[in-house]
This record gives C-alpha cells, structure tokens and sequence, in this order.
C-alpha cells in the first residue's frame, strides 16, 4: 500500500501546479488523498482532483480521500461536490 498524498493547508491558485504534479507521479495505482489539514480548497485544486479521479478511474485505479473535515466537506459543497463526488471523478 502506498503512503497517502498528505495535503497542505491551503489548496489556492499557487498550489494548483505542485498538486497536479504529485498526483501525475502517483496515477499508476490507487490513491490516497490525507485532506485532514486542509482549511481551504479552491475551484482550480478541485479541478486537479477531479482529473486525477478521472485519469485513475480510467486506468482502472482509484482514489481515496480519508480524514476529511467539515470545513472541506462544506466548500466542496458549495461548489456541488462531496468527498465522494470528487474521489469518483464525477462532476
């Protein structure tokens, strides 16, 4: 099993790129996405997960997110996403 993709606190514009290249690296298995930290997460980092979702669901992967917060679980909410939502890749 590999080690979750621990994020950081902040999931804004500048984080975007960084993210999008740690989940490139990690899409030949499954992955699991430590979001307990994160305070904020923007429409773009969303974006990036809801691709790597999609590109690992494709090649017959999967992805996690594990200790999730109501803080995340209300921002994805206003954007019309759940923690399930975006591990599926479904918009």
């Amino acid at each position: 099993m590999t080690e979750p993709l621990v994020l950081q606190q902040k999931l804004d514009l500048p984080a975007a790129a960084p993210l999008a290249e740690e989940l490139k690296a990690r899409l030949d298995g499954d992955v699991v996405i430590d979001v307990g930290q994160v305070t904020q997460i923007g429409a773009l980092c969303l974006q990036v997960l809801l691709s790597a979702a999609t590109s690992l669901k494709a090649a017959d992967h999967s992805m996690s997110l594990i200790n999730v917060n109501d803080r995340v679980v209300e921002q994805l909410a206003q954007m019309g996403f759940s923690p399930e939502t975006v591990a599926e890749g479904r918009v």
